[in-house]
């Protein structure tokens, strides 16, 4: 299941190069190396009827089932976070946290792991699904090195990337140019995170792999997607 937990916190969303944010659905393939194991996600953006946003995310492997949703909203062109939801059932211990952003009082509040928990906001304080956004703008906007100030869990930690180079990745949907992004980690850790992000749509992911401390390997692929209304069509195989 560690593929799943990756998912929720390196799975990307969809806007506009007018920073816009857009609907938009993503079905994911994942693998594991020496591992004959098939699973699949889903991630989703969608209005709400209060002119707020919907991120949903949901996988499955064998009976083990995680969600997650946050609900968000666009605000002075900043990703404002409202509420967080995480869940995760099946095999092994089940786990949930919620998270209450009330910018007003100046407090997250929530539950994690069965436990009551407070933390005072901060200027662009995110969740682990809307960071993501953030960091689509950021690529979007031309940025080569990014943080965000993250609530994970009960705690409030610190994320940062920064864009290696340009690569053709290749999917079931045909072939995209893409941003390749690494996860910036403490030089004796031994995990790699690695993304692949298309930059002609609006920096949907397309490719993830990680690396874990043990050796093991795992990768998710992009299977589908619709933007806006419209189907996510890379370059076809063997074209220039």
């Amino acid at each position: 299941m560690r593929w799943t937990l990756l998912l929720p916190l390196l799975l990307g969303s969809a806007l506009t190069m007018a920073q816009e944010l857009v609907p938009f659905t993503a079905s994911y393939a994942a693998d594991m190396r020496k591992i004959p194991v098939n699973g699949e996600a889903t991630h989703s953006l969608e209005p709400t009827e209060n002119g707020n946003w919907r991120l949903s995310f949901n996988a499955g492997m064998f009976v083990a089932r995680l969600s997650e949703e946050s609900v968000l909203r666009l605000e002075d062109d900043r990703i404002v976070p409202l509420t967080y939801h995480y869940q995760r059932r099946g095999l092994g211990r089940g786990r949930e946290t919620v998270q209450f952003f009330d910018w007003t009082s100046g407090v997250v509040t929530g539950e994690h792991k069965g436990e009551p928990f407070t933390l005072p906001t901060e200027p662009g304080l995110l969740d682990q699904t809307t960071y993501q956004l953030a960091l689509q703008r950021d690529l979007a906007a031309g940025k080569q090195d990014m943080t965000y100030r993250v609530v994970d869990g009960d705690s409030i930690d610190e994320y940062r990337f920064r864009v290696v180079g340009e690569d053709r990745v290749t999917t079931r949907v045909g072939q995209f140019d893409a941003i390749e992004v690494e996860r910036v980690r403490e030089p004796e850790s031994k995990r790699q995170t690695t993304l692949w992000f298309a930059k002609d749509w609006q920096y949907l992911l397309v490719r993830l792999k990680q690396i874990e401390t043990d050796g093991q390997e795992y990768q998710i692929v992009l299977k589908d997607a619709v933007l806006d209304g419209d189907p996510v069509e890379g370059i076809p195989v063997g074209s220039e």
